[in-house]
């Protein structure tokens, strides 16, 4: 690819109509979160406000990383955005619970619709965590090892479809790891923890074979294409230990809570089965006196 060609990169590129429509429909469900939480408060709900914080953080660098100027060269700079749009913004907006705050806002109706659909088969087997992993990484390796990424930038249409899947592959990878709000099937830690560290290892390989060579069909300058992959390397450790503390502490939550519950049992006195009749049917001798007593 020749030099000219190189400062036209897709990185480089201004946003797209996509871009805009994502960022602003960010915003927009932000202020929605915010109308909902502040509703439940009024009504005498508890929401944490921290819930608030998280939402509105993760709409908002989503939105930034979108329309926003990002520091580094061409290469560097898409793989800011490429972190913060599958993997910042996720974590911050998973944390935040949105389908649980949709379902105690909502009136009877649309919360028994929006329940069936979390609830349906399709859903079950979308938040699988290794099928979530796969459609993740997936099309991070498609879009890096081939020449897809050289040629989004001649393709608006496909660029679009580009983002979209960066962004709705990474929240269905947090949601599907995380899984903090009602699912119809929740995965056991284990099938989440794996899941997680496969595709952190997958995640590192891919910003290694980055860092030795430019996507097919690409020629970025060496310094740019190192530092986007040292970015990509060292900044998705980063958020993958913001999931595994995160699996870390439901452990914690549900072994201590299994744990007190087993304690309970044991202390509490056994409780005493109920005088029962003799073999044929003959009155129990004790219960008889008690009651001509």
């Amino acid at each position: 690819m020749s030099g000219p060609h190189l400062h036209h990169a897709p990185a480089a590129a201004p946003p797209g109509l996509i871009g805009m429509v994502i960022a602003v429909t960010a915003l927009l469900a932000a202020s929605a979160y915010l109308a909902g939480s502040t509703r439940l408060r009024l009504r005498g709900d508890a929401w944490p406000r921290w819930r608030d914080a998280c939402f509105t953080a993760g709409c908002a660098v989503l939105a930034y990383a979108l329309l926003g100027p990002l520091p580094g060269g061409p290469f560097t700079a898409h793989m800011a955005q490429h972190l913060v749009i599958a993997m910042i913004a996720p974590v911050l907006v998973v944390l935040a619970r949105p389908l649980t705050l949709l379902l105690r806002v909502l009136p009877a109706r649309p919360r028994r619709t929006l329940l069936a659909v979390a609830h349906s088969v399709p859903a079950t087997v979308l938040v699988f965590p290794p099928l979530a992993a796969t459609l993740d990484l997936g099309g991070l390796w498609l879009l890096y090892r081939t020449p897809l990424f050289a040629g989004i930038h001649h393709q608006p249409l496909l660029h679009a479809a580009v983002h979209v899947h960066v962004v709705v592959s990474g929240l269905l990878f947090t949601f599907a790891v995380c899984q903090l709000d009602p699912v119809r099937r929740r995965w056991s830690l284990a099938w989440r923890a794996t899941a997680l560290l496969t595709a952190g290892a997958a995640h590192a390989v891919l910003a290694k074979a980055l860092y030795a060579k430019p996507p097919p069909g690409t020629a970025f300058t060496t310094t740019d294409l190192h530092t986007g992959a040292q970015l990509m390397y060292y900044g998705g450790d980063l958020a993958e230990l913001a999931l595994a503390a995160i699996i870390a502490v439901q452990w914690y939550t549900t072994s201590g809570r299994a744990r007190t519950h087993q304690q309970r049992r044991a202390e509490s006195p056994p409780r005493r089965s109920a005088p029962r009749s003799s073999d044929h049917g003959r009155p129990d001798p004790q219960r008889t006196s008690s009651r001509v007593g």
